[in-house]
């Protein structure tokens, strides 16, 4: 049987491939998955650029400790289940439109990038920098997602029944947990 959706190859001609930034040095290995993981995503999903909810989904699927943030919530699959049908009907209307609150100066160098998702890397980033200068972690960007309410990454939080301001507040504790 023939796939309704032929598979196209992100080095195909004419194909809309994420740019990699040579700002991905500054990332753990773990985060630099996740980072890659949401380029493959967006470029299956057709979208020019990486957005929040390619990162967040991205994250759940390859970042035990972002994920163990989400432990013990009831709406977990619910959310799970958004992120996924995203390429099949949920998330169409984001298609060919650029991710932006306004809210997050616009960070040019993050080709490949929404401008709220490029401000979510560089959040990470200074996350990172202030708790001791290592590499941002997936906790970090997980943090730097939810911190806008106009990101999609909220709004998928929001339609899955999840507040995004508890997830935030759970990062930081689990942060201060790990300094102590």
């Amino acid at each position: 049987m023939q796939p309704r959706i032929p598979r196209q190859s992100a080095h195909e001609a004419g194909s809309r491939r994420p740019a990699h930034t040579d700002d991905d040095a500054r990332l753990s290995a773990e985060l630099a998955a996740v980072v890659s993981g949401a380029r493959r995503r967006a470029v299956r999903d057709g979208d020019r650029q990486v957005d929040t909810a390619h990162l967040l989904h991205s994250l759940l699927e390859s970042d035990p400790e972002a994920r163990a943030v989400f432990d013990g919530e009831p709406q977990f699959a619910r959310l799970l289940g958004y992120l996924v049908q995203r390429s099949i009907g949920y998330g169409l209307r984001w298609q060919g439109s650029v991710e932006d609150s306004g809210a997050v100066p616009v960070v040019t160098q993050a080709e490949g990038y929404s401008p709220l998702a490029a401000g979510a890397m560089e959040y990470a980033r200074a996350r990172a920098a202030r708790r001791g200068g290592g590499p941002a972690r997936g906790i970090d960007l997980l943090a730097a997602i939810v911190v806008d309410p106009e990101a999609r990454a909220v709004e998928v939080l929001d339609r899955a029944g999840i507040d995004a301001r508890e997830v935030f507040a759970r990062v930081d504790s689990r942060l201060e947990t790990d300094r102590a």
